[in-house]
């Protein structure tokens, strides 16, 4: 009662209010409750039911009817049993064929020049390559050294 006392009449009164409020409310629900039957609780994870929605015959028929409808309409003045022609598959022609032949032929005819002329692969280069390693390696081994 230390709480209590500690408070103003205003306070009290604000505070007796509310009880009655509460209390007001208590018994709207359990009057509701004893009427109704079980209400649904709000802390519980299922939602209440809702019944379901069932379409007629005559509303099935109505939407079928619409929808073919739109597929007529998308599809146009075509006939329903006629499909569209397929094509054939595509096939490379001699002269076609002859052409990527002579534009391959002559790509790797560029390529092969450019490493014949390319001085560091020919034979001679690294014949020359090989004889000046030889006379370095023969100087160091005079000099009695094991690396250069």
């Amino acid at each position: 009662m230390s709480i209590l006392s500690s408070l103003t009449t205003s306070q009290l009164n604000h505070i007796i209010a509310i009880k009655k409020q509460i209390e007001a409310l208590q018994s709207q629900i359990n009057s509701i409750a004893a009427a109704g039957g079980d209400l649904p609780s709000p802390f519980t994870d299922e939602a209440p039911k809702k019944p379901r929605r069932r379409v007629s015959a005559a509303g099935r028929a109505r939407i079928a009817a619409a929808a073919r409808a739109r597929w007529a309409k998308h599809r146009g003045n075509r006939a329903t049993g006629s499909k569209p022609a397929r094509k054939g598959k595509r096939r490379l022609s001699a002269a076609g064929r002859a052409a990527i032949i002579a534009a391959t032929q002559a790509r790797w005819a560029k390529i092969k020049a450019a490493k014949k002329n390319d001085r560091r692969s020919s034979p001679a280069v690294r014949a020359k390559l090989a004889a000046a390693a030889k006379a370095r390696w023969a100087k160091a081994r005079a000099e009695g050294k094991t690396t250069l």
